[in-house]
């Protein structure tokens, strides 16, 4: 048996715990082993909040603090509370978990490096990492980058989608609405946060319009797609699990049942489905990156379709995390 990719987590926060809460239902041997959190926070608060989810539910591992110890189960994960990296030992990390959202210098996103780890996984959306990377979109394009961007969750959402439908049908244009749920990055009373005014708004009172990230970033990820695809966002009073709302032209005119076969034959484990009327919060926990809802597929005159998906982007993402983080090590 090859031995466990040894990764650190620095940022405790939604991913963070996210990583850590995947890692800790990895059946035994687990192909990852976690040998360190960093976070600013006091290691109790961390503990707590990593044994206590409002959306995932109570951990089913014991949680302790042992010192500067976190117990999770059997395993000891050391923590340190600092807010510059280079001081803490990441001399026996293979690849650190960037998950601070802080990673918009190259000096922040190379910290990690400084400190000893071998590599470094962003993850989030990163002009200065070396490459983005997306699963089921351009993964191929990996090779051995030291700092890599897992990009955002509705990135990780529609940039398949997109490569899948134009692989199999040839994509002309469209539009994409992302439904995706509130974020930390909201205020959860009208409060002044930034330029944009309506993201000052209370986000469990109000459906938010907004922007998205993902159709620009999917120009770089797949240049032979740019520009046909433009992209809005609604922020909606959920704490977890978001949409894709995908309607486009095709140039092959397909049926509802020629895209359904071709989505589930193109990335298994990436693109998911469901053919039941369900909801956001029964999508909790999904591992993939997108789950078509087949019911709302609509092919209309001309070749109109429109595609539907759900994702839980705090929980799917993460799974990515670890994907591109085998590939990073497999390039070693």
């Amino acid at each position: 048996m090859s031995k466990p990719i040894k990764f650190a987590i620095n940022g405790f926060g939604r991913i963070g715990r996210a990583l850590a809460r995947q890692w800790m239902a990895m059946p035994d041997p687990k192909p990852f082993q976690l040998v360190a959190i960093n976070d600013i926070a006091p290691i109790e608060t961390c503990a707590y909040l990593l044994e206590f989810d409002s959306v995932y539910g109570p951990a089913k591992d014991e949680i302790r603090v042992l010192g500067t110890t976190l117990g999770i189960g059997c395993e000891q994960v050391r923590f340190s509370q600092s807010s510059t990296l280079e001081s803490v030992d990441m001399s026996d990390v293979d690849v650190l978990f960037e998950s601070t959202g802080k990673a918009e210098t190259r000096e922040f996103a190379t910290a990690g490096l400084r400190a000893g780890a071998g590599k470094v996984l962003i993850s989030g959306p990163s002009a200065v990492a070396d490459i983005t990377v997306v699963e089921g979109a351009n993964e191929a394009e990996l090779t051995d980058q030291l700092v890599v961007s897992n990009a955002s969750c509705t990135t990780n959402a529609l940039a398949p989608l997109m490569r899948a439908l134009d692989e199999s049908f040839g994509l002309v244009s469209g539009h994409m609405t992302t439904i995706h749920c509130y974020t930390g990055s909201q205020p959860t009373i009208d409060a002044p946060r930034g330029s944009a005014l309506e993201r000052n708004r209370a986000a469990a009172l109000s459906m938010v319009p907004t922007t998205t990230s993902a159709a620009r970033m999917i120009d770089g990820l797949l240049p032979h797609l740019a520009g046909r695809v433009t992209g809005c966002a609604v922020r909606v009073p959920t704490a977890s699990v978001s949409a894709v709302d995908l309607t486009c032209i095709l140039r092959e005119q397909p049926g509802v049942d020629a895209i359904h076969a071709a989505l589930a034959a193109y990335a298994p484990g990436i693109i998911g489905r469901t053919n039941r009327p369900l909801v956001s919060s029964d999508l909790r926990a999904r591992t993939e990156s997108l789950v078509v809802a087949e019911p709302e597929t609509t092919v209309m005159a001309d070749g109109l379709t429109r595609v539907f998906g759900w994702y839980d982007n705090e929980w799917g993402f993460s799974a990515r995390m670890f994907d591109v983080a085998r590939r990073m090590l497999s390039q070693t």
